[in-house]
This record gives C-alpha cells, sequence and structure tokens, in this order.
C-alpha cells in the first residue's frame, strides 16, 4: 500500500499507508533498519472502543482523510465512524530537530448521550529487523513504555487531559499460536502484563468521558534515542513544552523552510504549485542528516522482491541534490556531495548502491560477463555525481566545497572517467545500463560520462590544474565523437540505446527505444538544435507514449518490471513519473513560444493530476487504472518534477512578454 504519510527529520523517520497505520520506522539512519518487521504486514495501529464494540481505524466502517497541512511536514487525518458514532481528527509529526513522533488525536462523541471512549495504541516493533534480544517493559515508577535493545530506545507515553495511560500490555507474537497483545485489545481491556522478551508487541489505551457532542484531547508521543538517558530527557521536554506546543513549532518550522524562496510560479496552476511545495518536503524527509538521500523508504516492494529501495544510489542522489540546488536549498544538497567523497571507492568509481551509514549496499550487479571478470558498477552513476557537483559550484561559488572535494572526489573520479574506455571505440567501457539490466555500452551512460568530464575540466580550472582540465576536456571531446560514430544511427535518424561487445570481435546495436535518451538534450554539450537529439527526442515520444487513458512515457519498450499488459503497441510499458517529466523538462527547455511551452505545463499538470490522495508521486502508474506500482513515494520522481517545474519556470520568464 502506498505510504501516504512520510513524516522525519533526517534521522526519524515514520511512514504511514492510506489507512493511517504505522508501516516503516527508521533510526537512527534512514533506510534502515526498519524497526517494524516488514515481511508480514506488520503495522502499528489505533484501535477504538465503545459500548463493547471495537473497531481498528484501519476497518472499511471508518472514513478517512489523509493530508499533509499544507507546506508543511504534520500530517493531518480526519476520520468518521457512524456505527460508532465517532468523529476523529488527528494532528502528527516528527519534530524537526527533536527524535520524537508527535501525536494529537480530537475524539468526539456523536452519539446522543454521554460515553466511555476508549482508544489503543497497537506497537508491533521488530528492533534491528529481529525479535531476538528485544525487551518491552512498562515502567510504573513513570508510567511509561520502554522498548529496547542494544543501543537502541523506544519510549511511549501520552496524556488524556491529566491522566496517563489507563491500561497496558506486553506480550508475545507470532510465537507458539500468540498473535499479540493487540487481540487482547479488542473486548477493551488489556491485561496489564508489564514486561516480556523477544517477539515483543505492547498496547496501550486512553480513557474519554465525554457528553453528547463533546470533544477529548489525547496526546501521544514516541521518544527515540540511543540511551536510557536521552529518551528519558526527550520525555521530560515534551512533559514541559507539551504536545500541542511542539506541533505548532513543527508546523511553523516546516512552513517558513518550504517557502523559503520567494517564488512567482507563473502560468502554473494551483495543484502544481502545491505538489512542487510537496516535493520539496518529500525529498527533505529523504535525506539522511549524514547526507545519502534515499531512493524510497517504502518497505511494501519487498511483497514483489527480497530488497527494498532504502539506500543511496549515487545516480539518484545527484539528480536529488540537482533539484534541490535548483531550488536553492544547499543545506540539503551540500552534504550529499561530501557523502559521496566519503564512499567513493579509490579507484575513483561508485558501486551500486549504499547505506545511509556509507557502508556498501546490496547488489545484484554481476562480476563477470562472459566468464571474463567485469567490475560490477553502472558508471552513468559516477559520471552524474561530478556533473550535479559541477553545477552546484558554478551556483554557488563555494571555494570551500571546491577546496574540500576536489582532492577527495573531482580528482580521483575524472581520472577513472577519462581512463576507464575502450582503446578502440573510446567510449566507456562496458557497464550496466541506468535500469541496471543489461552490460554494455549506453548512449545514457556515455552522456552522463561525458558530462562528467566536461564538469571536472571546468572545476579543475577553477581549481589551478590547467594540465588536469585539458586532460579531462579532451576525454570528453573523444567520448562525444565517438557517440556520433558508434552510437547513432543514419539509418534510424536517432541515437541508439546502446551497442553490446561481441566474443567474435565488433558490436552489436540495440535498437530498443529508451527514454533515458532524453536527457542527451539536457547535459548542454550539443546545442539545442542539434537535429540528432531532436530527432531522438521525436522518435522517444512518439514511440514510448502510453496509449491508454492514463497515458504518460514508458522506460522502453517492451519493459517488464511490472509489466500489466503484453499489449506493446499501446502499452510499451508502464508510465513512469521520471520519464514523464524528463519529456516535460525538454519540452520547457526547447519551446520556442508560450504555444509550446503549454505542452510542457500539461505533463506538469499530468503528474500533479495523478498522485495519491496524500500527494505522493510513484514510481510507475498502472496503464488502464492509473493506481501506483511500486514504491511510493519515490524520491526521484519528486526531484524530476521540481526540476521539471524549475525549468519551465525559467523559460515562462524568458518567453512572457515583457
Amino acid at each position: 500500500m502506498p505510504r501516504e504519510l512520510v513524516l522525519g527529520n533526517g534521522q526519524l523517520l515514520i511512514n504511514f499507508d492510506g489507512r493511517f497505520n504505522m508501516r516503516d520506522l527508521y533510526f537512527p539512519y534512514l533506510g534502515g533498519p526498519n524497526h517494524i518487521a516488514h515481511l508480514g504486514g506488520e503495522k502499528g495501529r489505533i484501535g477504538f472502543w465503545v459500548n463493547h464494540k471495537f473497531s481498528w481505524l484501519e476497518e472499511t466502517g471508518w472514513e478517512l482523510d489523509i493530508s499533509y497541512k499544507p507546506g508543511t511536514l504534520n500530517g493531518r487525518v480526519e476520520a468518521i465512524n457512524r456505527d460508532l458514532q465517532i468523529g476523529l481528527e488527528i494532528e502528527n509529526a516528527v519534530h524537526f530537530q527533536l527524535n520524537v513522533y508527535l501525536k494529537r488525536l480530537y475524539v468526539r462523541n456523536l452519539a446522543p448521550n454521554s460515553r466511555e471512549i476508549r482508544v489503543f495504541f497497537y506497537h508491533d516493533f521488530t528492533l534491528k529487523e529481529s525479535p531476538l534480544g528485544d525487551t518491552g517493559i512498562y515502567l510504573p515508577d513513570s508510567g511509561v513504555l520502554l522498548h529496547y535493545k542494544r543501543g537502541l530506545y523506544f519510549l511511549i507515553n501520552g496524556r488524556a487531559g491529566n491522566r496517563g495511560f489507563y491500561q497496558y500490555a506486553v506480550g508475545n507474537k507470532r510465537f507458539r499460536g500468540a498473535e499479540g497483545t493487540w487481540r487482547d485489545a479488542e473486548d477493551g481491556r488489556l491485561e496489564g502484563n508489564p514486561v516480556h522478551h523477544g517477539s515483543v508487541d505492547s498496547t496501550v489505551s486512553f480513557s474519554l468521558e465525554l457528553a453528547s457532542g463533546e470533544e477529548g484531547i489525547i496526546d501521544y508521543w514516541l521518544v527515540a534515542g540511543t540511551s536510557w538517558e536521552e529518551v528519558r530527557k526527550l520525555n521530560n521536554l515534551v512533559l514541559t513544552k507539551r504536545v500541542s506546543t511542539l506541533l505548532v513549532e513543527n508546523e511553523a518550522y516546516w512552513r517558513s523552510w518550504a517557502l523559503r524562496h520567494e517564488r512567482h510560479f507563473g502560468d502554473l496552476p494551483e495543484k502544481v504549485v502545491e505538489l512542487y511545495t510537496q516535493s520539496l518536503l518529500v525529498i527533505r524527509t529523504h535525506s539522511d542528516s549524514q547526507g545519502a538521500i534515499l531512493a524510497a523508504t517504502d518497505s511494501d516492494i519487498l511483497y514483489e522482491a527480497r530488497d527494498h529501495y532504502g539506500y543511496c544510489w549515487p545516480r539518484d542522489g545527484a539528480f536529488t541534490a540537482l533539484a534541490l540546488d535548483q531550488a536553492g536549498y544547499p543545506e540539503v544538497s551540500i552534504p550529499f556531495y561530501y557523502y559521496c567523497a566519503h564512499i567513493v571507492a579509490p579507484q575513483g568509481y561508485f558501486y551500486q548502491k549504499y547505506n545511509a551509514d556509507t557502508s556498501l549496499g546490496s547488489t545484484w550487479l554481476l562480476p563477470l560477463q562472459q566468464g571474463r571478470p567485469v567490475l560490477p558498477i553502472q558508471e552513468d552513476e559516477t559520471g552524474l555525481v561530478l556533473w550535479a557537483l559541477g553545477l552546484a559550484y558554478q551556483r554557488y561559488r563555494d571555494w570551500r566545497l571546491l577546496h574540500d572535494l576536489y582532492p577527495s572526489l573531482v580528482r580521483p573520479v575524472a581520472q577513472f572517467l577519462a581512463s576507464y574506455r575502450d582503446p578502440v571505440t573510446r567510449l566507456p567501457l562496458p557497464s550496466y545500463d541506468l535500469w541496471e539490466e543489461r552490460h554494455g555500452i549506453f548512449t545514457f551512460t556515455s552522456a552522463a560520462v561525458l558530462a562528467g568530464l566536461l564538469m571536472a575540466s571546468k572545476l579543475a580550472t577553477a581549481f589551478g590544474r590547467k594540465d588536469e582540465a585539458e586532460k579531462y576536456f579532451r576525454a570528453a571531446r573523444e567520448i562525444q565523437q565517438s557517440m556520433v560514430k558508434y552510437l547513432y544511427s543514419p539509418e534510424l535518424g536517432r541515437f541508439v540505446r546502446g551497442i553490446y561487445l561481441q566474443k567474435e570481435g565488433g558490436f552489436q546495436a540495440d535498437y530498443t527505444l529508451d527514454a533515458s535518451l532524453l536527457y542527451l538534450g539536457f547535459l548542454d554539450f550539443w546545442p539545442k538544435e542539434e537535429l540528432r537529439v531532436w530527432r531522438t527526442v521525436r522518435a522517444v515520444r512518439e514511440g514510448l507514449w502510453v496509449r491508454t487513458q492514463v497515458g504518460g512515457l514508458a522506460r522502453y519498450t517492451g519493459d517488464y518490471y511490472f509489466r500489466r499488459s503484453e499489449d506493446i503497441y499501446s502499452v510499451p510499458g508502464n508510465p513512469w513519473l521520471v520519464c514523464t517529466l524528463w519529456l516535460a523538462a525538454w519540452q520547457a527547455k526547447t519551446a520556442k513560444d508560450l504555444e509550446e511551452l503549454a505542452e510542457a505545463r500539461a505533463l506538469l499538470e499530468w503528474a500533479a493530476d495523478r498522485t495519491t490522495p496524500g500527494g505522493m508521486l510513484p514510481e510507475q502508474l498502472h496503464p488502464y487504472t492509473g493506481e501506483p506500482l511500486s514504491v511510493s513515494p519515490l524520491t526521484w520522481s519528486h526531484a524530476t518534477f521540481v526540476t521539471a517545474v524549475e525549468m519551465y519556470l525559467d523559460r515562462w520568464r524568458s518567453l512572457k512578454p515583457s
């Protein structure tokens, strides 16, 4: 189920699905470990008991509306259960500065008589992704619930008026027939067991006595830390400042952050403007405090695969850092470049993906091809980091950035890119493509390496390394010339996806239409009027558009990933947000007048019309229903939306009548 609320501060991140179940909890790094087990639908949830009837908020009897307060990372939930005659409003957030999750519930009695309403909070934690050694305990001296294991502590507390927990229970889950304390809650009473270890869960409840039409307030909070003393102090701080004050403080901070820069959004409609702001906030929640930018934290992808997207791909990170720089948030983008300096291999390249703590992520890239050892890398990732860094330096002219990162990042990466080339073609040696599916010499990869080397040449010049600048520039020009020679098909009148080395010698061209070819026009080493690029873009636009009522651009012809149709003519692949927004950005960049620019605006509106109810952009869409497929939200989708809007506004300002 797509994540509708993503709440985080760079260390603590919590995701909720469309039924307001807590589905992911990351601390102290984003992406892992996920402290809510995620292989069997585990979740934290809220339940209500009144007049001997019980209902979890996720059940169909509740009408739910989940969103953010506009321009903030304060979540807002409105709900009503007509059978139980309960109305509900919830405001919740992860504090921008404190590792505390805050929740305030307004519970309204809609019945014509006074009643007791009990509210239950269920916690299904699996600390550090293993039940081994977990402990849950109720501490009577402080009236709090604590889950802990090996330097990880989650403290839970709350208030209904001036009263703390009404009841509590700690117990076993999914072990020797024990379902969990959630089952204990459904009769409206908790048995009060104070401690358990191993496969542990817990439930706490609050009681409200409400007259007809009366509203009661419950404050709930979860504190995360690495020691008992840390969470104890944070708990005391919440008690002192109060949840209501902290929520207001958090709302003010994020609204100020999101609206830091005054922008004139031209003729863009409000829904596009709102998604632009939301996208910045979603990107921020996926940016770890140590610099990593996570691809996605929606763990439901594990139902389709045996791994998740909770890693930092240098490519995705580079595109996202670019978007942040375009939008004016260097305090988020610059740490990413420093992070890259920590993870780059001594030889000057990046592996497939990394964890937020800079350790190497998992991989499926083969280290052998045709029986020969190969580097298991996607070389476009290496080139794009230099490209984005170069654009950041051009924007900020921050000498410290160049001073710190030229020796540790720019030089080793540029030396690798310049040397890791085929002696015959002078193109980059074979590597895996950006979709992580095939091994060869690809147009997108070659363009990314070329762009990286051109930026390295400019950075070397700025750093006073003229000889190195000339070396990188020569290598870039050789690649550009070779791209025309080996990767352009005069017969088709466009660039091909790539070429593959053959055992017997020579090359085999891959003529598959691929949306990544759109990026040839973005890397600024060909003029906008270059006909070979224009013809390639036209072929991609015509050949990969999804011919259903959903529309959008597919990744490539015959895309198999989450395939939902065998009608390749109408549906060459599922619509991808990134690919469609690449087309929007290209149309914005090349528009000759406002009429042509309207084509880009239409695609921005297309994306805004296809968010989830909470305003999230997924990776891809079902080609017939438009429902999200794969992970949601995908950081790259939101980053590409920001970039497309920025490029649209740049062009709009240059074309509008004075």
